[in-house]
């Protein structure tokens, strides 16, 4: 095993891509047109992706927000952080219970819909896709930059939601029209609460995820018909990166799936305005009927939120590792497999909810189906690293947390699988603490891997690695304290979604509370290291880790057309025409005779 820094070789082929800052003077996508009008009405898919950056990023901090004001106020089995609650009158009680079912409400709303689905896709996914398919742009540039606005669009409901309660709760009657308080139904808008109560503003919210539906769709849309249509010549299925197999796999759920919820959103919309009786009961509804509606749509968008993330594990862990992938068409076929299986066990989140015992049964074992794949990409990984030739880089670190946490997050959904274990947990801090797991602290350390993988190629930057590296450790050692108690608390019967608790609960409260705060602390420090290194950071090389895909093909920033001139497709994780010059220039490609050699000296294929 190595250290960053590999040992150095001659100096480079002169037919190896050029190394170029972003601050430097090459004209590249970030420089070449200025002015906001440039940005707004851009096609570049590069650009497209660094807008859903910010946008996603303050989404995130938005949600994080709304994460620590709810920690804050569980450190007490009794509200006394928020609304005035330490008078201990009911009215202040009241007011302290409503606003922290709004908080986790929006919480869970802001970080699903509009931070944990979007952000690798949207970002990661816009920025590199083309590149590694050696295109100029996506299939549909326009349809792009049109899925940018409906996230904006849709983001803003929520932020007029967040206002109508933040008003409301401390104004009571200051905006009459709004009518009162704000939405605190869950994330999930679970009726016939959603469509009964006055005290909330479900329409704008639902709406709101309504239009992100579109975004999703259109972004699923574009990168299908991009890989089909787009790959270069000599690229065939089995020749592309892992990470688009991932995002194929995501964008086949997007689109078949989404659809679903944005029928269901409007259904409850109609109910809840017009008085139709589809879910309410009261109206000869069902409410379960909501249930499978929602869950038929949001178990497939938890691959959404995760498949991605596998893939940037499956391109770090070669690329850091200097070996060919282990097992490729494996954890290609394995994404694919994880799209299907997901679109068959909805059920398993309504075991409690009356289903027939051979239904659950059923829904039981087709869930164990599905860690099969996630299985095999975890072997395969694992694999891959040994006897690797490992480079511990900041995007390396990263991985590492990943896997931890998404072993963690998958063994633990094991017991939630079956179902002796999932009745006594339905409900309660175990399904919390499982689901934060698998879905924010998997793919947020996953995507934190891509962007500083990425990071040298979208802005032609390096950044400062002990920071780097530090903000991760403290943002995972605030994740496990945070989240690996609530494991604990769970299967003692703690429930979720309450704002008081007994007190034999209140020491794990607050060591989960202590997690967040500093989870906080890390990811800021993450946020400082990207501003940083975008203004002092030193000019990157075309190609600092020394991987084969198109994307280090080119500079760094790319240029607005990717490249320079038509690349070569070529095996993407054979390393063998790259050797190490100096950190100013990274890897630079070998001669043909140099390359055979090393080829005969590290072995290639899949």
């Amino acid at each position: 095993m190595s250290t960053t820094t590999p040992p150095i070789t001659p100096p480079s082929s002169p037919h190896s891509p050029s190394s170029s800052g972003g601050g430097g003077g090459e004209v590249n996508y970030i420089n070449a047109t200025k002015g906001i009008k440039s940005w707004m009405f851009t096609v570049d898919h590069k650009r497209i992706g660094l807008m859903y950056m910010v946008g996603v990023m303050s989404a995130y901090g938005l949600g994080g927000l709304f994460a620590i004001l709810l920690r804050s106020e569980l450190w007490n089995p009794e509200p006394s952080f928020i609304g005035g609650a330490e008078a201990g009158t009911t009215e202040a009680m009241n007011n302290a219970w409503d606003f922290y079912n709004q908080a986790f409400t929006l919480h869970g709303a802001v970080m699903v819909f509009l931070f944990i689905i979007p952000a690798i896709p949207a970002i990661l996914g816009n920025m590199v896709l083309p590149i590694m398919l050696g295109a100029k742009d996506v299939a549909f540039p326009r349809l792009n930059l049109l899925s940018f606005y409906f996230w904006v669009l849709g983001g803003l409901f929520f932020v007029w939601v967040l206002s109508k309660g933040i008003i409301n709760s401390f104004y009571p009657g200051m905006i009459e029209i709004w009518g009162p308080g704000g939405l605190e139904t869950g994330w999930t808008f679970y009726t016939p609460y959603s469509t009964t109560t006055q005290n909330s503003a479900v329409v704008a919210a639902t709406f709101g995820a309504f239009i992100l539906g579109f975004s999703s769709i259109l972004t699923g849309l574009n990168f299908i018909a991009t890989v089909h249509m787009l790959r270069p010549k000599g690229m065939g299925w089995f020749q592309l990166p892992l990470f688009l197999w991932a995002l194929y796999a995501t964008a086949i759920i997007q689109i078949l799936a989404t659809p679903v919820l944005a029928i269901t959103l409007l259904l409850l919309i109609a109910e809840k305005t017009l008085g139709v009786g589809i879910f309410n009961p009261a109206l000869g509804g069902d409410a379960v009927l909501y249930q499978h509606f929602f869950w038929f749509y949001s178990h497939p968008a938890v691959y959404i939120m995760i498949l991605p993330a596998l893939g940037i594990i499956s391109e770090v862990v070669s690329v850091h590792s200097r070996k060919s992938i282990f097992g490729y068409k494996f954890i290609a076929i394995s994404s694919l497999a994880i799209a299907f299986l997901g679109f068959l066990v909805w059920g398993h989140h309504m075991f409690t909810s009356g289903q027939s015992a051979l239904t659950n049964a059923v829904f039981s074992l087709i869930t164990f189906f599905v860690a099969v794949p996630s299985a095999i990409k975890t072997f395969n990984w694992i694999a891959t690293m040994y006897k690797g030739d490992i480079r511990i880089t900041t995007p390396f670190i990263y991985i590492l947390f990943t896997i931890g946490l998404f072993t963690i997050g998958g063994l633990t959904g094991l017991f939630l699988g079956c179902l002796s274990t999932d009745i006594h947990f339905h409900d309660t801090y175990f399904v919390v603490a499982h689901f934060h797991y698998v879905m924010m602290g998997s793919t947020l350390f996953a995507f934190l891997a891509g962007v500083y993988h990425w990071f040298p190629k979208m802005f032609g930057k390096m950044y400062n690695v002990f920071w780097s590296n530090l903000g991760g450790i403290i943002a995972f050692i605030g994740f496990q304290l945070a989240f690996f108690i609530q494991f604990i608390a769970g299967s003692q019967g703690m429930p979720r979604r309450y704002a008081s608790y007994p007190e034999h609960f209140e020491f794990y409260h607050q060591v989960s509370t202590v997690g967040a705060y500093t989870m906080g602390a890390g990811m800021i420090i993450v946020l400082l290291t990207w501003i940083v290194a975008l203004r002092t950071g030193k000019k990157a090389p075309a190609n600092p880790w020394g991987g084969n895909t198109l994307e280090w093909h080119t500079t760094s920033p790319p240029p607005t057309a990717n490249f320079h001139a038509e690349p070569t497709a070529e095996e993407p994780y054979d390393y063998s025409g790259w050797k190490y010059v100096s950190p100013e220039e990274g890897w630079v490609q070998r001669t043909p005779e140099e390359r055979e050699a090393a080829r005969q000296q590290l072995g290639t294929g899949h």
